[in-house]
């Protein structure tokens, strides 16, 4: 990192640690305030390691519609990049949360191809025409039932049924 970016290292070990901080906390509504004093940091600091992060692909920064990604941008929610590293940086496997591990995987898969974005209802804009809620077999489509293309993405079924998409598939994505 110190050779691309202009960082010490301790601005290194402080990246490490807001990445655990990261792990045991996403998907993070960052409130900078907060995250910096917990770090020890001021809040330009505390940003440009969020940025640190999602640049080296260790995170994904969701952000609402049209709102640029720059260094004193906050995001609306911080993710772990894949699901993998949600189990590689959780002390025990039985902290990872499902809907997390939900959430970060629809992210990563989506991401590679399409423009992914923060909605007003739901978990997810994509491309900015369509609003995804991802969940459970038993994930309704209660928080997205008024809105125009919408798609509850659910876990543990094999077979969808009309605006009801198996997560697995997605993972067919690349």
């Amino acid at each position: 990192m110190p050779s691309i970016e202009q960082i010490d290292y301790n601005g290194i070990y402080n990246v490490k640690k807001l990445l655990m901080v990261l792990a045991n906390l996403a998907p993070y509504t960052p409130n900078i305030e907060k995250l910096s004093a917990e770090m020890q940091l001021n809040r330009a600091s505390t940003l440009k390691y969020l940025h640190y992060l999602n640049k080296a692909a260790l995170t994904n920064q969701l952000l609402v519609p049209n709102k640029g990604m720059s260094l004193l941008t906050k995001p609306e929610k911080v993710y772990l990049n894949n699901s993998n590293l949600i189990y590689a940086l959780n002390v025990d496997d039985a902290s990872a949360n499902i809907g997390n591990v939900r959430e970060t995987f629809f992210f990563n898969q989506l991401k590679v191809r399409h423009d992914v974005n923060l909605p007003k209802s739901g978990d997810f804009l994509i491309d900015k025409k369509y609003t995804f809620e991802v969940g459970g077999k038993g994930k309704s489509f209660e928080q997205i039932k008024d809105l125009k293309n919408s798609f509850v993405v659910a876990d543990d079924i094999e077979m969808g049924i009309g605006n009801k998409i198996p997560l697995w598939l997605f993972g067919l994505m690349y």
